[in-house]
């Protein structure tokens, strides 16, 4: 409980710091590969990325591994890095839906998701990287939480 009260606090703190003016985004939408990766199984498939303004964006996942198919959907709040050229840092989450199955026992857990992170366009490349701290917590069967989860998205711009 204590580390889902630090993750919470510490991601409304990245939320509401002004950590510099935000500026027109370099894409308005990507699509490429997801991984979710960090303590327990690897997770990889298929991601888009949607600018809906300067500031907002929306990425949906479908993703596989480790006996389990996860479908996950996050709003992320961008903002600019003064100096860096197409570099930004963003702050968001989501829910998702975890289908696992093994050797006949499955479950389904409703997982929900914080992010922070950074979102790189490479200037002058058709290609956008991202990658962010995303603990997670499955709620349902044998519930619990991970601090130690990791995103990173390699996409294509458009």
């Amino acid at each position: 409980m204590k580390k889902l009260l630090f993750t919470l606090i510490a991601g409304a703190a990245l939320f509401t710091m002004n950590l510099s003016s935000a500026n027109a985004q370099n894409y308005k939408t990507a699509l490429g590969l997801g991984l979710d990766f960090g303590n327990g199984p690897t997770l990889v498939g298929p991601s888009i990325k949607h600018f809906f303004n300067n500031t907002g964006a929306g990425q949906a996942e479908v993703l596989f591994g480790g006996n389990s198919t996860r479908v996950q959907a996050f709003y992320q709040y961008h903002g600019a890095i003064q100096g860096a050229q197409g570099l930004k840092w963003y702050v968001g989450g989501g829910p998702g839906i975890n289908f696992f199955s093994v050797g006949g026992y499955s479950q389904t857990n409703l997982v929900l998701i914080p992010q922070a992170g950074l979102d790189f366009k490479i200037p002058g490349a058709p290609i956008q990287m991202g990658f962010d701290w995303r603990p997670t917590a499955w709620i349902g069967d044998n519930s619990e939480f991970e601090a130690g989860r990791f995103g990173f998205g390699f996409r294509f711009t458009f």
